[in-house]
């Protein structure tokens, strides 16, 4: 299986900007879309944005469109999400996960990373 691993995590002011990468070992990436979900504290985990196999269709969850980009970039094995404006309500562990098919539906993805903890200050 694929195992995915989430870096870029940090704490950032409120306004700011960080940088997540998602990099893949064990099998060959795959052409499945990727996603990127977060978790807050006390909260359920939501879905955040998507990406196609090739990077030419994504989605973006209402709260993070026009701040956010996912991206990915096959040949590195890794999917980024670039997170402008940074709010205090972005704060939450970040994970990327395969989808098995074009999905906003935890169900529909797989290999979870660990995680990655992202905290805006305000």
């Amino acid at each position: 299986q694929v195992q995915l691993v989430e870096s870029g995590g940090g704490l950032v002011q409120a306004g700011g900007s960080l940088r997540l990468s998602c990099a893949a070992s064990g099998r060959a990436w795959t052409v499945n879309p990727m996603g990127w979900f977060r978790q807050a504290p006390g909260k359920e985990r939501e879905f955040v944005a998507a990406i196609n196999w090739s990077g030419s269709i994504t989605d973006y969850a209402d709260s993070v469109k026009g701040r956010f980009t996912i991206s990915r970039d096959n040949a590195k094995k890794t999917v980024y999400l670039q997170m402008n404006d940074l709010k205090s309500e972005d704060t939450a562990v970040y994970n990327c996960a395969e989808g098995l098919r074009w999905s906003r539906v935890l169900s529909d993805f797989r290999f979870w990373g660990q995680g990655t903890q992202v905290t805006v200050s305000s």
